[in-house]
């Protein structure tokens, strides 16, 4: 166990000093990146393309990057909005890590964007460990995902500077309560925003634009209770999540696959690439998509003219 969470501290600490030289990377261009993580089917893809077609619309300068272990469905449909889209596929592995992240935004895109939003793997356990150097860290939920799901995933919502209800439209269908889901975000996240979204409605759609506009025009983010000091947060280090008896999910073997158990365990059958660790090394910056006729460069989807 002693090995396990050596290696799990050093894997985060190798991480946080990544989020840290990242940041100052984006803040030298001028950009404001936003994490985005929910469960798989949460609708954030949805939620992030009209978010992204307004953003153009409107001329603010953004583009998208989006995480999955395997396809590109979802850059292709970000790429319908008109703004620049990477694919990054992970090879199993559960989450994204700056130095996968960094070397997706090496000379990419050709030109500074303002906002730059990140669609994390749909997982809620192992990327809320990872800082991105993200400025905005947004968590996402349906209405169909029951109101306890902040209490089941407490150190998402807990560090979260901003959560986002999505399918909207169809809360009363599933019997949504909720004052109840508000009141359990306010027990692991006291104070966080919490906006609600139907990307099919149109309701709240602007919301999390705005919001990020404004950090990009230098408003603070909400603070949470828990946190690390390079998201603006309270405590130090990743003693937050320990603190709070939450732990960080799982300890992870990136380079020997010595450890393979997940702790409190992965939800909607997450599978790893490999039967121990990850399936690569923590410098491998994620297997480039395969060339389609739609798409420019290996990991880069073209949008179409507008």
């Amino acid at each position: 166990m002693c090995r396990a969470a050596d290696l799990q501290t050093a894997v985060l600490a190798k991480n946080d000093q990544g989020a840290k030289d990242l940041r100052a990377r984006l803040a030298a261009r001028g950009t404001v990146l936003v994490n985005l993580m929910s469960s798989p089917g949460s609708g954030k893809t949805a939620l992030l393309e009209a978010e992204l077609d307004l953003a153009r619309r409107r001329s603010v300068s953004v583009a998208a990057l989006t995480a999955d272990l395997a396809t590109e469905n979802d850059a292709r449909r970000l790429a319908r909005s008109g703004v620049p889209v990477r694919q990054v596929l992970t090879d199993g592995l559960c989450h994204l890590e700056t130095d996968m992240l960094g070397r997706h935004l090496d000379g990419w895109p050709e030109q500074d964007v303002r906002l730059l939003f990140v669609e994390n793997v749909g997982n809620l356990v192992c990327p809320a460990s990872y800082d991105l150097g993200e400025s905005l860290r947004v968590v996402l939920a349906s209405v169909t995902e029951g109101e306890d799901k902040p209490l089941k995933y407490p150190t998402a919502f807990g560090l979260a500077h901003l959560v986002v209800v999505t399918k909207n439209d169809i809360a009363a269908a599933v019997e949504f309560d909720r004052e109840a889901f508000l009141a359990h975000v306010r027990q692991v996240n006291p104070g966080v925003e919490v906006v609600f979204t139907s990307a099919r409605s149109g309701e709240g759609v602007g919301l999390l634009l705005e919001r990020a506009v404004a950090v990009a025009d230098g408003a603070a983010p909400h603070r949470p209770v828990m946190g690390t000091p390079a998201l603006g947060l309270v405590e130090d280090g990743h003693a937050h999540a320990h603190a709070f008896g939450l732990g960080h999910g799982h300890p992870h073997a990136h380079a020997d696959g010595g450890v393979d158990g997940h702790g409190d365990g992965h939800e909607d059958g997450h599978r790893h690439g490999a039967a121990e660790g990850h399936g690569h090394a923590p410098d491998d910056p994620g297997t480039p998509a395969p060339a389609h006729p739609d798409v420019d460069a290996p990991r880069d989807t073209a949008a179409p003219a507008h």
